[in-house]
């Protein structure tokens, strides 16, 4: 197996051969991304191996930059405009704010220009009935100003498609005809469900990503095919859950934001192997660490994710907080002569002022110059070996800052300042879930997750930090520890109630048979059900309330209605048994297990004693310099206590 994971500064792969895991880092190339991917898989081996699982942020990247092609939005005549409204919902920061504008708002960096938004003559009711019916002349003539207008892609999203989506499928015939054969997405079809806002905007992400990914996947699976990969080609969505490549890139919004979610993944399968189900995991690679959160062994999981503030998209995702503090993290001087840290990265081309690769007198320093003039970094050691850092660099672009801050205080409080930031970050989590950090272990990972968050154990309270192995390629690791998954969902509100039976039955029953039909093997699938529900009068759900298998009854409505109050309970902290429960959202999972990766059980330590392979010396992190011995972490065994000032190394972290 091969697991694959691309990063902002680096591409991590990692394979299984024989029962061991091998590992390897190449720079991601930002212009060619998939040239990347392909020399990792040369170096890892493809040729040999059978699975191929591959995560990234190639679409979410594409949609922040706006580098995206030329779409249009085809909606019911009169709400063109919802995709400039969104929910109407400001941050917290920017509620007394006259100037502020949502950042892909018209007058902003829209997804879809006006002129490229079109009314089309209908109108289905809540109910499914057909209140003006499709009027095809027009539609003809809006589709042939967008021929006019070039466009390569169109998304449509008509009210109430997802109870009736006549319209839609209409619709998407016309295109075909007049624009010809581009990309077409419907909401009915990509996310049938409530809220006309999030289903809009989920299926014009959804047109732009198979523009994106169509031309990468097919880029890749030509890589893949010259160097003679013969295998399966898996994707992880924004829930780190495996999909074909072939059913991915039918709903490809699904798959925009994996990264960070496959090491949510590898955190709750490595702590299920140790014994631990509360775990705060800390994804701190070159560009931002990534927070999120286990609990009781599962992962914190939303119903949407959202890419930019109001920016929304229909998909299960696991939630992840991000910050820009990484080890290629900015140090800057600030308005009032404040050092800075962040957000802003150096990437991987050029990068830290130690790569060497800045033209001469701009590099900026990056937290990656402050570790290595304080010591922690070896620059002979760095990437096990294969690339040499300079010093010297780092030291010339901490002096070129502009500021009278002593040389030494700048690179300390640099250091200090970055450590911040992570700490900030973690109990802004620990408080948003109401935990008690001391029930929890952090673990760390990402290339310069091992090498910072030991720094912060007391501050954030945790009971420990756990380094895993392959710390600097643990998401990688994720890909390597997830099912295959599959999965519908479709919204109807009902009311939880015996004589609505059938309805729900229904509902699930089209929606299984959708799911088995495209499974190869569908006898080894395990079927879940869940539902979305509120009570009544609410206007928002609560989500994953476990559903019966089986045929639906009236008992299984009463353990439904059950399961919500529980669940209610366990998010909301309320319990509300004398209201009606109403169903929203119905979902369906079908998962095939499949082989995961075994970590290899540490060895015992005979009669040798574990001896240092070095000494070095810390600077700046306080007044006088300070001794420290190194290790190697490839020694350790099972039971080994380091006491005092140490340095623990390996390869790729």
């Amino acid at each position: 197996m091969i697991g694959l994971d691309i990063g902002g500064t680096f591409t991590d792969v990692i394979a299984i051969e024989d029962g061991r895991i091998v590992a390897t880092k190449v720079p991601t190339n930002p212009s060619a991304i998939e040239t990347s991917v392909l020399e990792g898989a040369k170096i890892i081996g493809v040729d040999k191996k059978k699975t191929f699982n591959h995560s990234t942020t190639v679409g979410l990247n594409a949609v922040i930059t706006r580098k995206l092609p030329k779409v249009a939005f085809l909606s019911t005549q009169g709400h063109r405009d919802i995709l400039d409204m969104g929910r109407v919902w400001r941050p917290l920061e920017a509620q007394t704010d006259p100037h502020w504008r949502r950042s892909f708002g018209d007058t902003a960096l829209p997804l879809v220009p006006r002129y490229l938004r079109r009314g089309i003559e209908e109108r289905i009711k809540d109910d499914g009935g057909v209140l003006i019916p499709l009027n095809e002349d027009q539609a003809r003539e809006q589709l042939a100003i967008l021929k006019k207008c070039d466009v390569s892609g169109v998304a449509i999203c008509l009210l109430n498609a997802y109870v009736n989506p006549e319209h839609e499928i209409r619709l998407r015939k016309l295109v075909d005809e007049v624009l010809g054969d581009i990309p077409c997405s419907i909401s009915s079809d990509v996310s049938p469900l409530a809220k006309e806002y999030a289903r809009a905007s989920t299926t014009v992400i959804d047109v732009f990503m198979k523009r994106v990914f169509g031309d990468y996947i097919r880029k890749l699976l030509k890589g893949l095919r010259d160097l003679n990969f013969k295998g399966q080609v898996n994707l992880a969505d924004c829930a780190a859950m495996l999909v074909p490549e072939a059913a991915a890139m039918e709903r490809p919004f699904r798959i925009m934001y994996s990264g960070p979610a496959a090491g949510t993944i590898s955190t709750a399968y490595f702590g299920k192997l140790i014994g631990d189900g509360n775990i705060i995991c800390c994804d701190i690679g070159g560009t931002s660490s990534d927070i999120s959160l286990v609990k009781d062994g599962r992962p914190f999981v939303n119903t949407t994710f959202e890419i930019e503030h109001d920016m929304i998209v229909n998909t299960l995702a696991n939630e992840i907080f991000p910050l820009g503090a990484g080890g290629g993290s900015i140090v800057s001087i600030g308005s009032s002569g404040e050092i800075k840290v962040g957000p802003e990265s150096a990437g991987a081309d050029p990068g830290p002022a130690c790569y060497g690769r800045s033209a001469p007198g701009t590099a900026k320093p990056t937290m990656s110059d402050a570790c290595l003039l304080i010591g922690i970094l070896d620059p002979k050691k760095f990437l096990g070996g294969k690339v040499t850092l300079y010093p010297d660099l780092s030291m010339k672009a901490f002096e070129q800052l502009d500021t009278n801050i002593p040389l030494e205080l700048r690179i300390r409080y640099a250091y200090n300042l970055a450590l911040n930031n992570i700490t900030e970050g973690l109990i802004d989590i620990i408080v948003r879930h109401g935990v008690d950090p001391r029930d929890y272990s952090l673990m760390a990972y990402g290339a310069a997750g091992a090498m910072l968050l030991p720094a912060i154990l007391e501050q954030v309270g945790v009971k420990r930090i756990i380094v895993p192995p392959f710390p600097g390629l643990f998401s990688a690791l994720g890909l390597l520890s997830s099912d295959l998954v599959y999965t519908e969902n479709k919204s109807a509100y009902i009311p939880l109630s015996p004589e609505n039976c059938d309805k729900i039955n229904s509902i699930y029953g089209s929606m299984e048979e959708n799911l088995l039909k495209n499974i190869s093997n569908p006898e080894r699938a395990i079927i879940t059900r869940s539902f979305d529900g509120h009570l009544a009068g609410q206007t928002w759900e609560t989500p994953f309330i476990k559903v019966p298998s089986g045929k639906i009854t009236p008992e299984t409505i009463a353990t439904m209605i059950s399961n919500f109050h529980d669940g209610y309970v366990e998010r909301w902290g309320n319990r509300f048994e004398f209201m009606p429960v109403v169903s929203a959202t119905y979902r369906t999972q079908a998962t095939i297990p499949v082989e995961k990766v075994k970590y290899k059980e540490l060895p015992r330590r005979g009669s040798e004693k574990l001896l240092p392979e070095g000494k070095s010396t810390l600077r700046y992190l306080t007044d006088n310099d300070v001794e420290v011995l190194e290790y190697n972490r490839e020694k350790l065994c099972y039971g080994d206590v380091i006491n005092g000032h140490a340095i623990i190394r390996e390869p790729m972290s």
